[in-house]
């Protein structure tokens, strides 16, 4: 008997299940506040040289307001550009001029034209002062991440991916190894308390060593709570689980929006997003380790124990036990058997073609998804708005998903949200920054978000068996390399402001027209031999076979626990 046998028998999504998947929907929200947070905490602000030489001037003898005063100093020191904006990398050599009224100041106006052209522009050597209407404080004032060193804050973001990827390797063999249970609380801990560390970095390098360690525990919960929370579902129910842990995801984005507003310094914030996951804590003696899990390296008592519990929440009775000593050896056998390597994806024609465009698909729908999710600041409404709905558009997103994937096939609703995500990207160049923008980067956050989640089914589908682990294992890795670059694209646009929409644009469209070279799955049996991989899309892809049970279409062997949907980190 199969585990999706008992599952199937005892209740798919029955209270045992509901229980367990309650907290593993809760964790991926501050898994999400974590993965987006560098929004806020490197958020742009206007800022201008800081002049020593007017510390100590208050202005009361020109008689005029303090506000006023500041605004008199930067006149006075700041050079202006032809917009009348004040430069925010150079100042007037003003430190041996005293400070005097113009000739044209007056006790009501600091309206000033004064030529100071005459004086030398040097570089800001005394720090910047920032305009805090928007922000009390971010990395990028703390840390004088500006002028030069402004692009330091887009390379924090390419780090963070580095640890998301160097987590998705590390939990992935240890919660195999080890168990689900022990690196679900092993990195719960680490993302309390390299979250909370991260608050008190004294230093930028500080800053991006402790948050590239909290990228990888962050991702260690993610992959591990993915895992659990599809693994106790029954089959039928695996996908829309799935899914639900990503609108949980999603909760979290539109959530980290609303804290940001009310919280504007950057340590308190990272405070308040770390702190609370210690409630976490109270359902350790709640959860079970994964059956299946066990099952797998042939601890058959302790899995009858929890399926026995699995029995008696659901209020279905089971024969005890349920597997005995030769399924044991019945199941190493068979884990013996689909042992595969990255080489076998590549070694025939078919298959390596396949393999390459999902790679390259996956690849894509990171950086895409990324490269707006990063860009919220750049669309010219404000941040926290543009922030809240590039989340909330990905709910109706992963509900539309399902739709297509039932009603329209893998191929089509693929290269669909692809491409309609690539052309929404290229349009929102032409736009003005505004709503208009946003509107057309919330279609394109909603194409790429939709085509992620069906990706991840396509690509399960299409690999056969003894590949499918180690297949989505390594398209999982190239989309961590798609994030790795994705703010890296976007210091592009220092250059040319248009190129980083236009690179999104044009990959997305490539990826979603390179799709249709792929053969389609809907409905047909799926490969269980490197043989039938091969010669899956020979099969006219009207051929229908016997109805597949539902446990083939969507339980992707775990022996790569790294195989969750790409995007989230």
């Amino acid at each position: 008997m199969k585990f999706d046998d008992i599952l199937v028998t005892t209740g798919e999504f029955g209270r045992y299940q509901f229980y367990n998947y309650a907290l593993f929907f809760l964790l991926s929200i501050p898994v999400a506040v974590h993965a987006i947070s560098i929004v806020f905490l490197a958020g742009s602000a206007d800022h201008w040289c800081t002049v020593p030489a007017w510390k100590s001037e208050n202005c009361s003898q020109l008689s005029v307001s303090v506000d006023e005063c500041e605004e008199l100093k930067r006149y006075v020191s700041i050079p202006q550009t032809n917009s009348s904006e004040f430069s925010q990398c150079s100042m007037y050599n003003v430190s041996s001029l005293p400070f005097e009224p113009p000739p044209d100041v007056n006790s009501t106006t600091t309206s000033l034209v004064i030529d100071y052209h005459a004086l030398d522009e040097i570089p800001c050597s005394d720090g910047w002062d920032h305009d805090t209407s928007r922000y009390k404080s971010t990395i990028n004032m703390d840390f004088d991440l500006v002028c030069g060193n402004k692009d330091l804050s887009d390379i924090s973001s390419s780090l963070w991916f580095v640890g998301v990827l160097t987590g998705s390797v590390v939990f992935g063999y240890i919660a195999d190894r080890f168990g689900r249970l022990i690196t679900l609380w092993t990195c719960i801990t680490g993302q309390v308390a390299f979250g909370v560390a991260v608050a008190f970095a004294p230093s930028f390098w500080w800053f991006v060593f402790l948050r590239t360690n909290l990228a990888m525990f962050n991702m260690g919960v993610f992959l591990v709570a993915f895992v659990l929370g599809t693994e106790f579902v029954g089959p039928s129910r695996r996908v829309i689980a799935g899914t639900g842990i990503m609108i949980g995801f999603s909760i979290g984005y539109m959530g980290l929006s609303v804290i940001a507003y009310l919280i504007r310094d950057w340590r308190h914030l990272q405070l308040a997003l770390s702190i609370p996951v210690v409630v976490f804590y109270a359902f350790i003696p709640i959860v079970s380790e994964s059956a299946r899990w066990l099952l797998s390296v042939g601890r058959i008592d302790k899995a009858n124990e929890i399926i026995g519990k699995i029995s008696k929440t659901n209020k279905v009775p089971l024969p005890q036990p349920v597997f005995t000593e030769s399924d044991k050896e019945q199941m190493q056998r068979e884990r013996g058997e689909n042992r595969a390597t990255i080489i076998d994806l590549f070694r025939t024609p078919n298959l390596r073609l396949e393999s390459f465009n999902l790679l390259f698909n996956w690849f894509v729908e990171s950086l895409v998804y990324y490269g707006l999710a990063l860009s919220s600041s750049d669309f010219g409404v404000n941040v926290y708005i543009a922030a809240f709905v590039s989340g909330a558009v990905e709910v109706p997103a992963y509900v539309s998903s399902i739709f297509a994937l039932e009603y329209f096939g893998r191929r089509p609703s693929t290269c669909f949200y692809l491409v309609l995500g690539g052309v929404a990207c290229i349009l929102s160049i032409v736009i003005p920054a505004g709503i208009g923008r946003v509107v057309m980067a919330t279609i394109g956050k909603f194409g790429v978000t939709a085509s992620f989640s069906i990706i991840y089914i396509y690509s399960a589908e299409l690999y056969p068996t003894p590949l499918r682990s180690v297949g989505i294992g390594m398209c999982s890795m190239s989309s961590r390399v798609g994030g790795i670059i994705a703010p890296l694209i976007r210091i592009s646009g220092r250059t040319w402001a248009p190129l980083p929409f236009i690179i999104y644009g044009s990959m997305s469209i490539a990826a979603g027209l390179l799709a249709l070279l792929l053969p389609e799955t809907k409905g047909r049996k799926l490969p269980e031999t490197v043989q039938e991989g091969e010669n899956f899309r020979n099969t006219r892809s009207d051929e229908k076979y016997m109805e597949v049970p539902v446990d083939e279409k969507y339980d992707v062997p775990m022996a790569t626990i790294g195989n969750a949907p790409g995007h989230v980190a």
